[in-house]
């Protein structure tokens, strides 16, 4: 009886986590403390960052990469040495709901096993939260003016990376109830310029994806060639067109959606590079 106790307590105790969702530059972050109040959560993850309140507890700010690529991977906690650090700073909070924001759901759950965190609970996407005027508004101070938000005040941001502060920034929301100034509420927020915008994107060639992909294809099925690879780079990863070739008799053992899933995955492990979505079209012959 005290064991089914002392499950449930831990049960109904145990952080919980949530997440929102959405495309790079959509205003995630301008929306995240935001969200972070409303559902009662003590603490942030977004972008490699660790947040509680107006301060950056732990992490490395995935702006100060240098590539776009090196800016996923710190996002996802892909080196060893800042997940430990992040973990540990975990433990030692005391807190009852995370939220974490990523541009996809694969990367929030990609983010909780990293940190060994929970899966969401609750998974807002900024559809849900922002009109489709302010997401493209979002989108255009991103890709026009390159412009990030990291959801702490300016003098915290600037203790620690000054050399990416572009501006700072306050919004101001109204209570429902008392819609009158004094009863407003106000959050702090940087602008930055990532270090990533001032330097050429590095990118694996798609000739060097197509030998890593029929590596993972010898591996997966060998009665499967690879005709040709391309590929995209995007904020969230890289999103691969593939097309392949089988014996007009073959039958492949598993499902399409298999397939794509095992590609990325060894691609990620093998090369330390984030696959946003795989995409697979196969001609028969012979």
């Amino acid at each position: 009886m005290n064991r089914i106790f002392r499950y449930l307590f831990f049960q109904i105790t145990k952080p919980k986590t949530m997440a929102l969702v959405g495309k790079s530059g959509t205003g995630k972050s301008f929306r995240s403390k935001i969200i972070a109040d409303q559902y009662h959560c003590q603490l942030i993850i977004d972008d490699g960052l660790l947040i509680k309140g107006d301060r950056i507890i732990a992490g490395r700010s995935a702006k100060r990469a240098e590539s776009m690529l090196g800016a996923v991977r710190c996002a996802v906690f892909g080196d060893d040495e800042h997940r430990d650090g992040v973990v540990k700073a975990l433990r030692q909070e005391k807190y009852r709901k995370i939220l974490i924001i990523g541009t996809s759901e694969k990367m929030v759950f990609k983010i909780c096993s990293r940190l060994g965190l929970p899966q969401p609970e609750k998974i807002l996407h900024i559809e849900d939260i922002a009109t489709k005027a302010e997401i493209e508004a979002a989108m255009r101070s991103r890709y026009a003016e390159g412009k990030h938000v990291i959801p702490v005040p300016t003098i915290e941001v600037t203790r620690k990376y000054p050399q990416i502060v572009y501006d700072s920034l306050k919004v101001f929301l109204k209570k429902k109830k008392n819609p009158v100034a004094r009863n407003q509420k106000e959050y702090e927020k940087t602008i930055v310029r990532p270090e990533f915008s001032k330097y050429t994107k590095v990118r694996i060639s798609d000739v060097a994806l197509k030998q890593m992909v029929a590596q993972c294809l010898s591996e997966f099925d060998s009665q499967l060639q690879v005709v040709a690879v391309s590929s995209i780079v995007r904020p969230e990863g890289y999103v691969l067109a593939i097309r392949l070739r089988m014996p007009l008799a073959h039958q492949i053992a598993s499902t399409l959606t298999e397939l794509q899933e095992f590609i990325a995955d060894s691609l990620e492990k093998s090369s330390s590079i984030f696959i946003a979505s795989v995409s697979i079209e196969i001609e028969e012959w012979g």
